[in-house]
């Protein structure tokens, strides 16, 4: 299954997404797309697969031990300073 497509920007900077990767994307008309400007350049993805992918990337990170962590390092910093 080929996974790369051209498409053209068309007037008013409009594109048209092949109908066989909205159909497996499950986009239909009104649904809402993301679209990621990077330095590598643009991502266009579905709310549910950026939730997805930002759930993926945070997988086994314990985000509340890093902050309580870091707000420790700063009030040391406040308390030394």
């Amino acid at each position: 299954m080929d996974r790369t497509h051209t498409v053209v920007v068309g007037d008013r900077g409009r594109i048209v997404v092949p109908a066989e990767v909205r159909e497996r994307s499950g986009i239909s008309k009104g649904v809402p797309l993301v679209l990621l400007e990077s330095s590598e350049g643009l991502v266009l993805l579905t709310r549910e697969q950026l939730r997805t992918q930002v759930q993926d990337d945070l997988s086994g990170i314990d985000l509340v031990s890093q902050l309580l962590a870091d707000r420790r390092r700063a009030a040391e910093r406040e308390d030394a300073g």
